[in-house]
C-alpha cells in the first residue's frame, strides 16, 4: 500500500496519518482471536496492569503466526517503508490492551525519547503503526495525538515509573498545554481495522477506560534500517536487535490464515 502525496504531505506537517477500516472484518476477526490466545498464558513478554489485567503484550509476532503475518503485512511495512524512503525493520511489536472497567493511563510521551534513552535509537527515523482491534470510540480510552508537536523534537522528560505498571519517559503538565495550546488534541476514532501512523517525536496519550468496551491495539514500531538501535538497556522482547529488514508479505496473506484455520477447525 503506498500514500498519496496529499498523505505524505499531512504527515510531514501534522505528524500522522489515520486511515479508517484498512483492515477487513475478517481480517480483525483473525487477529482478536490472536490476541486473546497471546494474552491468556503468564509469559514475561505479557506486562498487566496493577489490578492483574492485561497491558501489553510484547513479541508475539515471534510465536504467534496471525501476528506474524500482520508484522509483514504491506499495508503496514510499506507506508513506513515510503515515508523514510529506505527499508525497515521491527524495533518493537506489541499489541496494546485497555480492558473494560480498568484499562490504566498511558501518560503524555513521545516515543522516540525512550527509544533513544533506553536503547540508543540514533534518530527519530522510526515510528508506529497501528491497527484497531477494536471499536475505537470517544469514550473507551482512544488514543490522544497533539498534531504537529513532533515539530518541537525531542522534549526534555521525566522517567515515570510509579504511576502505571509500565516505566515511561513522560512530559510535564505545563509542557504538553503548551504544545495543546498551539496543535490541539484529536483522537482518530473508529471501527475495528482502522490504521494510524504517527511521528516518533509526536506528543500522545490516553486515559483510563472505565466503560465495559475495551480497546486493543496493535502497534508494530517499525525503524529505517539505517537507524539501528546502538545500546539497549531492555530485554530483546521489547527492543529487538535483528536488523533484518521486513520482507512484506502478500496483501491477502491474513485472509488465507484465517480461511486455512476456519478450513481445518
Amino acid at each position: 500500500m503506498k500514500l498519496t502525496p496529499e498523505q505524505l504531505e499531512h504527515f510531514r506537517t501534522e505528524g500522522y496519518i489515520f486511515i479508517p477500516e484498512a483492515f477487513t472484518p475478517e481480517e480483525v476477526e483473525v487477529l482478536r482471536e490472536a490476541a486473546a490466545d497471546v494474552f491468556a498464558p503468564e509469559r514475561p513478554e505479557i506486562w498487566r496492569e496493577k489490578s492483574g489485567v492485561p497491558r501489553t503484550a510484547f513479541a508475539c509476532h515471534t510465536y504467534n503466526k496471525a501476528c506474524e503475518l500482520l508484522g509483514k503485512h504491506p499495508r503496514l511495512v510499506e507506508p513506513v517503508a515510503q515515508a523514510f524512503e529506505e527499508p525497515v525493520y521491527m524495533h518493537q511489536f506489541k499489541i496494546n490492551a485497555k480492558a473494560a472497567f480498568t484499562g490504566d493511563v498511558w501518560q503524555w510521551h513521545q516515543d522516540f525519547v525512550t527509544w533513544h534513552n533506553d536503547d540508543g535509537m540514533p534518530e527519530p527515523r522510526a515510528m508506529n503503526i497501528a491497527v484497531f482491534l477494536d471499536d475505537v470510540l470517544p469514550i473507551n480510552g482512544p488514543l490522544m495525538l497533539v498534531p504537529r508537536s513532533h515539530e518541537s523534537g525531542a522534549i526534555e522528560a521525566g522517567h515515570d515509573t510509579e504511576t502505571t505498571a509500565y516505566p515511561l519517559w513522560t512530559l510535564d503538565n505545563d509542557t504538553v498545554a503548551d504544545l495543546v495550546e498551539q496543535g490541539g488534541i484529536i483522537a482518530p476514532t473508529g471501527k475495528a481495522g482502522g490504521l494510524l501512523m504517527f511521528h516518533g517525536n509526536l506528543v500522545h496519550g490516553s486515559a483510563g477506560n472505565i466503560t465495559p468496551y475495551p480497546r486493543k491495539i496493535v502497534y508494530l514500531t517499525l525503524s529505517a534500517l539505517s537507524n539501528a538501535i546502538t545500546k539497549p538497556t531492555r530485554a530483546e522482547y521489547i527492543a529487538h536487535t535483528d536488523f533484518t529488514p521486513i520482507e512484506p508479505v502478500a496483501d491477502d496473506a491474513l485472509v488465507e490464515y484465517a480461511r486455512s484455520q476456519k478450513a481445518a477447525a
